[in-house]
């Protein structure tokens, strides 16, 4: 397995993949970091779906990470392709039987380039946390922010509660795509179900009637990244995300273990 994951981790290593990925991930951030505080004043709200982010939220401990967390669905997204585009790429490639062929057992096979993109995943999300919080800070002035409250123990442990909130999501997200990589085997077909299921589906879904989000695996995952909500509360979505990724997890080792390697 260790073999498997440092052969994995060669490619996901490659300056393009890894510093494209951070460049992209950085920008998000900053794009959602700096629409919350530039537009902190206007009418039209400056979070998501319309909703306000006040002077007042932002001042608390948890200010400090609040962009950040806001930003767990665009992460997921980004660790959805990137787990679907990995796994499935070695079926288009045909480079999946050379793999087994040193390493019979599929399992380690799969835990292997599991860990390895769980490791990518979570690289990208310190360098997203470094941003946001450090744009954060840095248009706090011009937003008329007061940060001390972004110092204490409390912004310490608040800190931390969003990071492994938004590594929970991030990784959940990217397994659902390695999952769709292992049933689909094509990469173009992987992420462009997976993006336009969480992007288009889920949200007309939700715009149509709200109460369908209590079943949608998107809206979960992007909930326990920002740490619940008052429509759906952290523990309800963390229940649903454990169920819904050992079911899918279960169906792709089956297939992957019982299917032919050709694509």
């Amino acid at each position: 397995m260790l073999r498997v994951f440092a052969g994995e981790w060669v490619k996901l290593r490659r300056p393009t993949l890894l510093l494209g990925t951070l460049g992209a991930v950085g920008g998000l951030v900053a794009m959602v970091t700096s629409v919350i505080y530039l537009l902190i004043d206007d009418p039209g709200g400056n979070g998501d779906r319309g909703r306000t982010i006040s002077r007042e939220i932002l001042q608390l401990p948890s200010g400090f990470s609040l962009t950040f967390a806001q930003s767990a669905g665009l992460l997921g997204l980004v660790a959805l392709c990137i787990f679907a585009a990995q796994t499935a790429q070695e079926y288009t490639y045909g480079t999946l039987r050379n793999i087994l062929v040193r390493q019979p057992s599929r399992m380690k096979v799969l835990a292997g380039k599991y860990l390895a993109m769980s490791l990518f995943a979570l690289i990208v999300v310190i360098f997203a946390a470094i941003v946001g919080m450090g744009l954060s800070y840095a248009l706090s002035g011009r937003a008329k922010v007061i940060t001390d409250a972004w110092f204490t123990t409390d912004a310490l442990f608040d800190t931390a509660n969003s990071f492994a909130n938004v590594i929970f999501a991030t990784i959940a997200h990217g397994t659902v795509g390695m999952v769709l990589g292992l049933l689909l085997r094509s990469p173009i077909s992987s992420i462009s179900i997976g993006v336009i299921w969480i992007l288009i589906v889920e949200s007309i879904l939700v715009a149509v009637r709200g109460s369908f989000a209590k079943y949608l695996p998107g809206v979960q995952l992007s909930n326990i990244g920002q740490g619940g909500s008052d429509d759906l509360t952290f523990i309800y979505s963390v229940r649903y995300a454990l169920i819904f990724l050992l079911a899918v997890a279960i169906l792709a080792s089956i297939l992957f273990k019982r299917r032919d390697v050709a694509n």
